[in-house]
């Protein structure tokens, strides 16, 4: 298998098993009543604890010498706190109050706040290109809440604030490690970040009493913590190695993508031409994006 093959089917399994997750999640929620805060508590705790005990095999030199500088662990938590834990949250909050599917593609707005950060902190208009994709997004959010109806909103308020919130989260969840990412394998980062904000939720699993739930229901919940946060992320870290970050970026689409497939197909959740119209306008920033990147690039 050639890298171009490597790092393709490595995208493509990560964010596949990303939206699945957003999809069994949405089903879990349906079929009991534990806390969104416990079920976050768990999924980072349980995937920062696997997270860092993969680094500890593979890269232990890196743990060790990140552990030696406050600074960083200071860096990293600030990550943790402001980054990770609420794009978390949010994510699933918006699936808890909506479904999976919008719940996912409003994450996808997150390049627009990325946007919105860098014209005000550097002081320059947006590209035309940069304007165009704003009209898509906003646009496009338009449609799924909507459904293309003046006199009525197909997603709930609340819904909607979370998908927002959801947005900004994951911007934060991108801008905030820059620095770090530089300096330390992506792996043991986002570990690091995930464990300390199970931590901080921790008095959450402490307090609550273990919920009864069926073996079906417990099963849902290993597969959100490893495959659709610890194996989703090591696939897509790893096609990182073998093909641009701008093409990773496009292909993580198949997880809006999933997300939709399955809790149509597995949920029946109602999900007409409007919000598909609406999805591909919002999803079709991040290919907009990563073309005009590549080709500033390119005159380089």
């Amino acid at each position: 298998m050639s890298n171009l093959q490597k790092g393709l089917t490595s995208v493509i399994v990560g964010s596949i098993l990303w939206g699945a997750s957003g999809t069994v999640a949405e089903l879990f929620f349906s079929e009991s009543t534990v806390s969104t805060q416990w079920v976050v508590a768990l999924r980072l705790l349980g995937a920062g604890i696997l997270l860092l005990l993969w680094c500890l095999f593979t890269i232990p030199h890196q743990v060790k010498n990140l552990l030696r500088q406050p600074k960083q662990v200071l860096a990293v938590c600030l990550f943790g706190f402001l980054g990770v834990l609420p794009s978390q949250f949010t994510y699933f909050m918006a699936i808890r109050t909506g479904n999976a599917p919008t719940a996912t593609i409003l994450q996808f707005l997150s390049p627009l706040f990325i946007l919105l950060y860098f014209t005000i902190t550097k002081r320059e208009l947006p590209r035309r290109i940069d304007s165009f994709c704003v009209f898509l997004a906003m646009f496009g959010t338009y449609l799924l809440v909507t459904k293309g109806q003046f006199n009525q909103l197909a997603l709930s308020p609340e819904a909607f604030i979370w998908g927002i919130l959801s947005g900004v989260s994951a911007a934060l969840y991108t801008l905030l490690p820059r620095k770090l990412l530089q300096a330390f394998d992506a792996k043991l980062v986002t570990g690091l970040a995930m464990f300390v904000s199970g931590i901080a939720l921790s008095p959450i699993l402490i307090s609550t009493d273990v919920p009864v739930l069926a073996p079906r229901n417990w099963g849902m919940l290993a597969f959100i913590v490893i495959g659709g946060t610890m194996f989703s992320y090591l696939f897509y870290i790893q096609s990182l190695q073998y093909i641009d970050a701008s093409l990773t970026s496009m292909l993580s689409s198949f997880e809006p993508l999933t997300a939709t497939i399955l809790s149509v197909a597995l949920l029946h959740t109602a999900f007409g031409l409007p919000e598909i119209i609406g999805a591909l306008f919002i999803l079709s920033t991040t290919f907009l994006q990563a073309w005009a990147s590549h080709r500033e690039l390119a005159k380089t």
